[in-house]
């Protein structure tokens, strides 16, 4: 059965133990991985079998976004096709320079966009946000951090109003739709928006019960759901053995392993 982690981050080696200590504290949790590293996360992900990963990085301010998206294209050129990128991007950057970001992007070879609201402290259905959802259109997904009980920059409600909004906008909210608010999330996300809208696991089978990550999986549906690590804040074995102890079909682990991340690719014709 292929294996491949949707939702994982990676940093620069001179930078990476800061970052990932920064991400640690944001959340007050200390990561499974002090240093995140593009090499040890091919390392850690090959030893437990998985085909690839989709790797990405949060702009705090928005200079780092250049910086951040030549990191992660070159990331992905040297990992010979194990790694696709998601290039970052920042609401204070201008129009323009948005456009011509997602432009260069593209031409590096990344496949979609990610967004942290809380991090980059804008509101996923704010004017500042709206500006980036123009630009990208329907030419790449946007893997969105959703959910925080902390905040409400990124609530599920916010996420259905920008899906609303944006008729053509294809979006993978993370963490099954709403850490920390998964029945918000259902209610507000499942079964609204068709194959615009997908949802990964990443940072959810830690603290759900098995049970219940069940039960949003179904109410989400088995073909929107997609396995993420959110490495460096978790181990990738450890993932695995959530994962493992889910009541589900080997069909229904195949889509979320692997299927369908590929369809959502192929939607976009990567």
């Amino acid at each position: 059965m292929k294996k491949f982690d949707f939702h994982a981050h990676i940093f620069p080696d001179k930078i990476a133990e800061k970052a990932t200590v920064g991400i640690g504290d944001f959340y007050d949790m200390t990561a499974y991985n002090p240093a995140a590293t593009a090499e040890d996360l091919e390392k850690l992900l090959k030893q437990h079998g998985f085909c690839g990963a989709t790797v990405c990085s949060v702009a705090t301010v928005p200079e780092q976004v250049p910086k951040i998206n030549d990191f992660l294209s070159e990331t992905v050129r040297l990992s010979d096709g194990f790694f696709a990128g998601f290039c970052s991007l920042h609401p204070d950057m201008t129009e323009n320079e948005v456009g011509d970001e997602i432009n260069r992007a593209i031409s590096l070879g990344l496949i979609g966009v990610k967004l942290h609201p809380d991090i980059q402290t804008f509101e996923a259905d704010s004017t500042r946000a709206f500006r980036i959802y123009e630009a990208v259109g329907d030419r790449l997904p946007i893997l969105i951090h959703a959910g925080d009980s902390r905040y409400d920059y990124s609530s599920p409600k916010r996420i259905a109003n920008a899906l609303t909004a944006f008729p053509t906008l294809t979006m993978i909210a993370a963490h099954l739709g709403g850490w920390s608010e998964w029945e918000d999330s259902a209610a507000c996300l499942a079964g609204k928006f068709g194959d615009r809208l997908y949802v990964d696991t990443s940072s959810s089978l830690y603290t759900l019960s098995p049970q219940k990550a069940v039960e949003y999986i179904h109410t989400f549906g088995e073909d929107l759901v997609i396995f993420g690590t959110d490495y460096p804040m978790w181990d990738v074995a450890e993932e695995l053995t959530r994962f493992d102890k889910l009541d589900l079909s080997e069909t229904t682990r195949e889509k979320i392993f692997y299927c369908n991340y590929r369809k959502l690719t192929q939607k976009f014709n990567f």
